[in-house]
């Protein structure tokens, strides 16, 4: 890839990430991103539509990477403790991003990108879940209502938070296992 394009894209995303870190997504401009990053609008036009791309695409990045981090999707089914406590390590890892990136008006956006990358990367280890609403349902609740634990007690050390949001869904096992044999 060409240097200049990789320099342009890391001065764009910093200048962004800084200026995110600052305000909300809503109030930055592009020609205040343009100045931070110092290039001219036309060359952020030529790599993003507008600010919400640019935005969704650095989200992508990371919810991907947190993704990616899940060595065992199959604990999903054989070992939720561990299969819990494997996705929140790695939100934790990404703590300081998703603060910049999922903050204000944006912050129920990373429940629903992380809810749908897991559920695609479980959905390529068991092709039978993608539509099966059972296991739809369960996975939203573990993903989103452990997401929303999670920044809903930030008063909490992180590692007896994460231990007790695996603890919850470990405890929702027999439960599930009653939904499936549901005829």
């Amino acid at each position: 890839m060409d240097i200049r394009i990789v320099k342009t894209e890391r001065a764009v995303r910093n200048a962004f990430l800084k200026l995110r870190s600052k305000k909300e997504l809503e109030k930055i401009t592009v020609k205040e991103l343009c100045g931070e990053a110092q290039i001219n609008k036309s060359t952020f036009y030529s790599h993003y539509r507008d600010l919400y791309e640019l935005s969704d695409t650095i989200e992508e990045e990371v919810v991907d990477s947190i993704t990616k981090s899940i060595i065992h999707p199959e604990y999903v089914t054989e070992n939720p403790y561990e299969f819990t406590k494997e996705l929140f390590l790695a939100c934790f890892a990404q703590n300081t991003m998703l603060n910049v990136l999922f903050s204000g008006k944006q912050r129920n956006h990373f429940a629903e990108h992380l809810e749908r990358s897991v559920k695609e990367l479980i959905f390529e280890k068991y092709p039978g879940f993608r539509h099966d609403i059972a296991k739809n349902v369960i996975l939203s609740y573990c993903i989103q209502g452990g997401y929303h634990a999670y920044i809903e007690n930030p008063q909490c050390d992180v590692n007896d938070l994460i231990e007790l949001i695996s603890t919850m869904n470990e405890k929702m096992q027999p439960f599930y296992e009653e939904i499936e044999n549901k005829p």
